[in-house]
């Protein structure tokens, strides 16, 4: 079993490299999440639950606040970027920018703040890079939803430095288009499928994302095919086609309004949505999120991308994605991160969590 020293808890760049040194692909978190587990089991100022591969752990002073901040143990598969590397300030590996940085923070916090001005709880939990049924989150909000009760809750997902506000909605559909199969010698008497899919990607090509400022946060939409299959044989023609499209929408959309938007767009075809996660508003009129951004001294951006912020949103609880990797490195074979950002945001969160910024 790993252990994490005590010299490792009190540096999070220490602890970044220790927890990105445990390999935990999706599916295989137990030992990083033995390790956690044994980190805080004995900390007086934490009560700790593990729920299968989730680790939760809280303090009880009975402060007026309580500030939530969470974390994922799991990453994509490795790429050649394990184990990690350091070269100056900057630390390679896999998990080093999404999200182990951020949960070394959350981690490194929970076992040395012994007397934060908050109630804290920390969340630590497995299955985020894969399907939505297994997010340990997801299945702690349905089994223990109380242990999300929050005034504030932080996602330490990439975010640069930045805090990165709400969400966008995500939503998968596939649009179909059908004809009627014939010997391709003889193409005349079919119907090519194939050749009716070009109505569809021209929509796509034509079609102007919209812009939304919600709260000074600018969220782009998107929508685009990502997938496209059709065809039997070399000489069939194809009686079907699927185009499958890919819309991010921003916070003023409900999945109701995002899926009457892709009928619309696709109107006289056939469409299936697969998959639909919905979009988290900023969040930031809340007094906990307000006393952030003041000790952050910075405007919050958007987060362009799902995460896990939309659970704490669809439960009523503020949630920002708020850690020091960078997201456009996230699933990269060559990920990592600052060794400098991680002492940075380490450094804010723990102002903000002592009240030592006001």
């Amino acid at each position: 079993m790993v252990v994490l020293t005590e010299a490792q808890l009190t540096d999070p760049v220490a602890l970044t490299r220790a927890l990105v040194d445990i390999e935990s692909v999706s599916g295989d978190e137990r030992e990083i999440t033995d390790a956690i587990e044994a980190a805080l089991r004995h900390r007086a100022h934490l009560t700790v639950e593990r729920i299968g591969n989730v680790v939760c752990a809280r303090t009880e002073f009975g402060r007026g606040r309580r500030v939530l901040l969470a974390g994922h143990t799991d990453t994509v598969p490795l790429h050649d970027n394990f184990p990690s590397r350091t070269e100056g300030d900057i630390m390679y590996g896999c998990g080093t920018s999404d999200m182990k940085s951020g949960t070394a923070i959350a981690l490194h916090l929970a076992a040395t703040l012994t007397e934060p001005a908050h109630d804290l709880s920390f969340i630590f939990y497995d299955c985020e890079e894969i399907e939505s049924d297994r997010n340990g989150l997801g299945l702690l909000a349905k089994s223990h939803g109380h242990l999300l009760e929050a005034d504030l809750a932080f996602l330490l997902e990439p975010s640069h430095g930045e805090l990165e506000a709400g969400c966008q909605g995500t939503m998968r559909a596939e649009v179909r288009t059908h004809g009627k199969r014939a010997h391709a010698a003889r193409g005349w008497l079919g119907d090519n499928a194939v050749h009716k899919a070009g109505d569809i990607l021209d929509r796509l090509r034509a079609y102007e994302a919209r812009t939304v400022d919600i709260d000074g946060c600018v969220y782009r939409e998107g929508l685009n095919a990502v997938r496209i299959q059709g065809g039997v044989a070399g000489n069939v023609i194809p009686d079907e086609c699927v185009v499958e499209v890919a819309f991010r929408f921003a916070p003023d959309r409900s999945e109701d309004q995002a899926r009457a938007h892709v009928a619309e767009i696709f109107a006289g075809f056939d469409i299936d949505v697969t998959d639909s996660a919905p979009a988290a508003p900023p969040g930031l009129s809340a007094p906990a999120a307000r006393d952030f951004l003041d000790t952050l001294g910075r405007p919050p951006v958007a987060k362009l991308g799902w995460t896990d912020v939309a659970r704490f949103s669809a439960l009523g609880i503020p949630a920002v994605n708020y850690g020091p990797g960078d997201p456009n490195l996230a699933h990269t074979k060559d990920e990592h991160v600052s060794c400098e950002r991680i002492v940075q945001c380490a450094d804010t969160l723990r102002d903000y969590l002592t009240g030592e910024s006001t």
